[in-house]
């Protein structure tokens, strides 16, 4: 969004604004609490049996159609999921999920660009993704997301109006989180599971506001998509099994000229670049009983 200097790098904490630019990219200057995400109470998983094509999986020539290879097919999800997610107290915080399956998992906030040839392409390619809608952006065309709902991926909290957490007083915090609760639920028919704190600025109160409002863990990023290349966390510019990666539905007005299928396309590049394939974020976390 041209509202907001977004930006591909986590910072150490922001106490009083957002931090000033980095370059193009993420929604994502902040750096939270001024700490590293808190570990969530799990046990990394291991691979437990062989490979297998997920249902559906696109061929050779739906690849080809967007100027790509195949991905490796992603091996069946464990059946014990490796995050589990509780239905009280303190909600945990992420940045990756750990399993020894060599996946990544992607993930594209706030909803401002709405190409029509990204449906096209993900009907296509089939490749999972996880969506955190901020309603400003997203509430012109509800329907386009659902969309992409309906390919089975999973739309998720990114607040009413994208505000730097951290800096606003819990009320606030939880009109943002609460309200965006609310339209997205009324919208897509399921309650979001997870909540992206935009620019990935958050306190404790903010964790308070998210317990209350129902979202059950807040999901941070360890690499964030630019136009042609990955902005990594990590100084040796590799990604890592379970590594959570952060995109952003933009368009050329944003991407210098690059439009979404494109931006996509070099991320999908960069990722079989390492091996690895895609799963679906969800498919690898245990909501609470009866959510």
């Amino acid at each position: 969004m041209k509202r907001h200097n977004r930006r591909g790098r986590l910072y150490g904490a922001v106490t009083g604004a957002v931090v000033a630019a980095l370059a193009v990219g993420g929604c994502d200057a902040g750096g939270g609490s001024g700490a590293r995400p808190s570990a969530v109470p799990t046990q990394p998983v291991a691979t437990g049996g062989t490979t297998t094509t997920v249902p559906g999986t696109a061929d050779a020539a739906a690849w080809r159609k967007w100027g790509l290879t195949p991905l490796t097919d992603a091996p069946a999800p464990p059946a014990d999921k490796p995050v589990k997610l509780s239905a009280s107290g303190t909600v945990p915080v992420f940045t990756h999920i750990p399993t020894s399956q060599k996946v990544v998992f992607i993930t594209i906030d706030d909803g401002q660009e709405k190409d029509p040839k990204f449906v096209e392409m993900m009907r296509d390619l089939k490749i999972p993704i996880t969506m955190f809608l901020m309603n400003d952006v997203i509430r012109s065309d509800y329907g386009y997301f659902r969309q992409l709902q309906a390919l089975g991926n999973h739309i998720q909290n990114h607040t009413l109006h994208h505000p730097p957490m951290n800096t606003i007083p819990l009320a606030r915090q939880k009109e943002e989180v609460c309200g965006a609760q609310k339209v997205l639920t009324k919208e897509y028919g399921t309650a979001p599971l997870l909540f992206r704190p935009p620019y990935g600025a958050y306190n404790a109160n903010t964790k308070i506001a998210v317990g209350e409002c129902g979202p059950r863990a807040i999901v941070w990023w360890r690499e964030s998509m630019q136009i042609r290349r990955l902005q990594y966390q990590t100084p040796d510019n590799k990604l890592r099994s379970g590594d959570i990666i952060l995109a952003h539905f933009r368009g050329p007005s944003e991407l210098k000229g690059t439009t979404m299928t494109q931006m996509f396309a070099n991320l999908l590049k960069r990722i079989q670049e390492q091996g690895f394939a895609v799963a679906r974020l969800e498919d690898y976390i245990q909501p609470p009983t009866g959510h």
